[in-house]
């Protein structure tokens, strides 16, 4: 596909995920997305929320494919792609409205899962939202048989991947002065997760 990386499951939950974001993103400012994977959900935000610039970012290995797929797009508000790994220095030297990422917990390791808080929690303007999608178990439970088959293949595929409990996700967010707010069930078992920065 001329070099432009392609999800499907993106493509399903894109609108979902649109419907959530026009009350929970501002109507105007820059969203740091972090992990933008295949650029599909930037694209497709961008061109649906008009107020909002939206920035970019991902590991290098996914840079590319990230660039490709904004260069049909022709869209001004999407900024150029920014690396970034979360357990790095380089983060960006600003202020953000909002902050979202879609299905990063359950692929990083745990410490890197504190990183991305720690560094949201640095960027992100005071009242303004981290909005985290994903699977999540709750109370140590997985909330559907496909969700607990789907932790067991990451597992097997990395010890250090997996779902991640919301009670954890929650001390780590009041850890960083970023408490959750709202809790949103999803199609598929997953769930949007609403931080606020205090």
């Amino acid at each position: 596909m001329n070099g432009i990386p392609y999800s499907s499951a993106a493509e399903r939950n894109r609108q979902p995920i649109l419907d959530q974001l026009r009350d929970l993103l501002p109507d105007e400012g820059t969203v740091l997305e972090i992990g933008s994977g295949t650029g599909q959900h930037a694209a497709f935000f961008c061109r649906n929320l008009p107020g909002l610039r939206w920035q970019p970012s991902d590991r290098a290995a996914n840079l590319a494919g990230l660039e490709a797929c904004f260069s049909n797009e022709g869209n001004d508000r999407i900024l150029p792609v920014l690396e970034l790994d979360v357990l790095g220095d380089a983060w960006p030297d600003r202020s953000y409205e909002g902050v979202y990422s879609a299905n990063t917990a359950h692929i990083m390791p745990w410490q890197a899962v504190v990183a991305m808080f720690a560094g949201v929690s640095r960027r992100l303007v005071s009242g303004a939202r981290f909005v985290l999608y994903g699977p999540f178990n709750l109370d140590g439970e997985y909330t559907s048989e496909s969700n607990a088959e789907f932790d067991r293949r990451l597992r097997a595929g990395d010890p250090h991947m997996g779902l991640r409990d919301l009670a954890a996700i929650q001390d780590l967010a009041n850890q960083h002065q970023m408490p959750l707010k709202q809790r949103r069930a999803m199609p598929a078992n997953n769930f949007i997760l609403v931080f606020e920065k205090s």
